[in-house]
């Protein structure tokens, strides 16, 4: 193993933050009340949930209210598409979604469609972004959700989320987004953007794992998925994780206020790995757009190799890095995002995701770099395709 790690798989999970170890530290120790309770010592815990809700509604511009904490992303996405589904299976049951969600959306999609569901997969261009006169047309009488990812989590393309969602409102459909990606990494106004639910995770951005949140605009009909307790407003019973909770929302106001910097960094750091890698690597190509797309996501195809072996030397450099979504992890089904874009599948294969963070440096950015060229190089030596093809050129 190598002597030191660069991590280059952000979007899998980041490093939690000084100040969010510190802000939660006490809540597994000495203040360690339960909020329900209603003695003095679980008022502290209820406090700082209280101000951690604050500080999330406030990024959202929306009221605290409206926020809902969860285990996570997934459960979030879950909530929004299953409890939908529930609320409004008198007024329609027709869903529009696309082929590049996350398997949290489309999963349950395809559960719902076994329960006599009908659910509409938007195709993409070849960036990533939806078709939007493809969902326009989809709509019909029975439409009641349309559902569509802020920033994809393999490729980083951005969608238009305040054209859909302001589509949505002119017709009367609630719009649900999973933002898992964007949320502190991006500006998100659900109410500019005409979001009726939004779906987020702390450990995306430098806060811990296991807490999440469902944004729920006041008015929208969504029952409760856990039942047993009056927590959440009645909405999702168990006990409040409030480390967690504590911790995202001081996650929350760290990335808030480096926000703009951080991006500004991320995006010249991005463009710089891309344009180095195009340059120096032959029959390398860029997945997703080049313009709406996350500060931090790189995502590569190399002909004539295997992502997996690529990933598992450059492990052996200390690089880490993912071939797609970290869900999906282990799978060898081509990625549903690339097959989206109309890649070939060979192609696909060879795909590989980097996500940066702003403690990513050039220097590492340069060594990734380098590896890549000697391992690409070195695998395409072994590969009888690449023989044939450099055979070609040389004659």
């Amino acid at each position: 193993m190598a002597d030191k790690v660069i991590y280059l798989d952000n979007a899998a999970t980041t490093r939690v933050s000084d100040g969010v170890l510190a802000a939660m530290l006490p809540y597994f120790g000495d203040t360690y009340g339960n909020p329900s309770s209603i003695y003095e010592f679980s008022m502290q815990s209820k406090k700082a949930l209280v101000a951690a809700r604050e500080e999330i509604a406030a990024a959202l511009n929306c009221e605290p209210s409206e926020i809902y904490f969860t285990s996570g992303g997934s459960e979030a996405d879950n909530w929004a598409l299953y409890g939908t589904a529930e609320a409004l299976r008198e007024k329609g049951r027709h869903i529009i979604t696309t082929k590049v969600e996350h398997h949290a959306v489309l999963h349950a999609c395809e559960w719902l469609e076994m329960k006599g569901w009908r659910v509409s997969y938007i195709g993409v261009d070849e960036n990533g972004i939806v078709k939007l006169d493809e969902l326009k047309r989809a709509v019909s009488s029975e439409t009641v959700l349309i559902s569509v990812m802020a920033a994809n989590n393999e490729i980083g393309t951005l969608q238009p989320v305040a054209q859909i969602g302001k589509f949505a409102k002119e017709r009367g459909i609630c719009f649900h987004t999973d933002a898992v990606q964007a949320f502190g990494h991006i500006p998100m106004d659900v109410r500019a953007m005409n979001i009726d639910m939004l779906s987020a995770s702390g450990h995306k951005l430098n806060g811990p794992k296991g807490i999440g949140f469902l944004y729920v605009r006041q008015g929208t009909a969504l029952p409760s998925m856990i039942r047993g307790g009056g927590q959440e407003r009645g909405r999702r019973a168990g006990t409040e994780n409030v480390p967690g909770i504590v911790g995202f929302g001081q996650a929350v106001r760290e990335a808030g206020a480096a926000m703009k910097e951080r991006a500004e960094y991320e995006c010249a750091l991005r463009d710089y790995f891309m344009d180095e890698v195009l340059r120096r690597i032959p029959y390398a190509r860029v997945n997703g757009s080049r313009k709406d797309r996350l500060p931090n996501n790189v995502n590569f195809s190399f002909q004539f190799i295997e992502g997996e072996s690529l990933l598992i030397m450059l492990d052996m450099q200390g690089i880490c890095a993912s071939s797609g979504s970290a869900c999906t992890a282990g799978s060898l089904e081509p990625s549903h995002v690339l097959m989206s874009l109309g890649l070939p599948e060979e192609v696909v294969h060879g795909s590989i995701r980097f996500t940066l963070s702003r403690d990513t440096t050039k220097e590492e950015i340069d060594f990734v770099i380098d590896r890549m060229e000697e391992i690409v190089a070195k695998l395409r030596e072994m590969s009888p395709f690449y023989s044939e093809v450099a055979g070609r050129i040389r004659r």
